[in-house]
């Protein structure tokens, strides 16, 4: 069941798809949110880090894709290949960025399958702290997660840019050092091409702060 990529590259994410790319072929990869069968047609929700597109499957478009459209289940991943069209009037969703479109799939490939979910992979359900970080992989991807690493990355990198601007050098210290007299108790990491040698980590990054101060940075 699981196919080959084969020669397929994505041409946009999930949640980047807008009104001025109607008639366009487009090429999307990402995990199934949810699966909706409405006789004839098929509806997919397919999910990647950057939002969600709706995908359609047409029997009259293509019989083949409509046929393994019945096979995908939750968390499947999957490439497409299809028409950015709008959707009918009526049927916009203005809670997601694509909400004004949708692609017309021409042909599917299944890149993986899933097994039954431990949770759903949204925030509307309270998930017990054991159950999340037991299945960690699932917990990343809800969507609360999500926008808490790239609100994250996006304060680091703000930060970044301003100390870039203001001159300052982002400058890694070792993370592995020689054992040094003080009062805390050193933690020993053996050398492996060593024997009878150990590094130790270092308690602070003081002294490599100062090295790099008489150096002149």
């Amino acid at each position: 069941m699981i196919e080959a990529l084969g020669f397929w590259k994505r041409t946009n994410s999930c949640g980047e798809l807008r009104k001025k790319d109607i008639g366009k072929e487009v090429v999307l990869m990402g995990w199934v949110q949810n699966r909706r069968d409405h006789g004839g047609l098929i509806f997919i929700d397919i999910r990647d880090r950057d939002g969600l597109t709706q995908i359609v499957f047409d029997p009259e478009e293509s019989a083949e894709a409509h046929q393994k459209a019945h096979k995908i289940k939750n968390e499947y991943v999957i490439a497409v290949k299809g028409i950015v069209v709008p959707r009918l009037q009526g049927s916009e969703n203005p809670n997601i960025s694509t909400g004004d479109i949708e692609v017309r799939v021409k042909q599917i490939r299944i890149l993986n399958i899933s097994e039954a979910l431990p949770f759903n992979i949204d925030d509307k359900l309270e998930i017990s702290d054991n159950l999340r970080l037991k299945y960690r992989y699932l917990d990343l991807r809800r969507p609360k997660m999500q926008r808490n690493i790239k609100l994250r990355h996006q304060i680091c990198m703000e930060i970044r840019n301003y100390l870039n601007n203001k001159g300052f050098l982002d400058i890694e210290t070792p993370f592995l050092t020689k054992s040094t007299p003080e009062g805390a108790r050193d933690y020993i990491v053996p050398s492996r091409v060593n024997p009878g040698k150990f590094y130790a980590l270092p308690q602070s990054p003081q002294l490599f702060k100062q090295l790099l101060m008489i150096a002149g940075f």
